[in-house]
């Protein structure tokens, strides 16, 4: 087995390292949703991270449909599995970005939902 000695230290095996590198770089960070929302084609199909406050939320039957504001932007969310979370509740979400219309300085779009993280 591979192994990595550190000065002055213990030795790491370089599996330890590996694994640790890969997950750092599966930690995608958020886009703001201003930026979803000020170039939508640019992420129109793409997997994005957001994350904020529920301003308004319905559900039943372990659908869902809410506005998350991030504080730049507001952006509605389409959950088919987890239903909505409660107004004023903070989530993260990662889900397909949909861009529907852009008419003037308005912008109509949808994350659906994938899964949910704690922000």
């Amino acid at each position: 087995m591979l192994m990595i000695r550190r000065r002055g230290g213990p030795t790491v095996p370089l599996w330890i390292l590996t694994v640790a590198l890969l997950a750092l770089g599966a930690c995608r960070g958020t886009v703001p949703i201003k930026r979803l929302l000020d170039d939508p084609a640019r992420y129109d199909g793409e997997t994005v991270r957001v994350k904020g406050e529920v301003t308004s939320a319905i559900g039943a039957l372990g659908r869902g449909a809410y506005r998350l504001n991030d504080g730049t932007g507001t952006l509605n969310v389409v959950s088919e599995e987890h239903g909505a979370p409660r107004e004023g509740a903070r989530v993260g979400v990662e889900g397909l970005f949909q861009s529907v219309f852009t008419l003037g300085d308005q912008t109509g779009a949808v994350l659906r939902e994938k899964r949910r993280f704690d922000p």
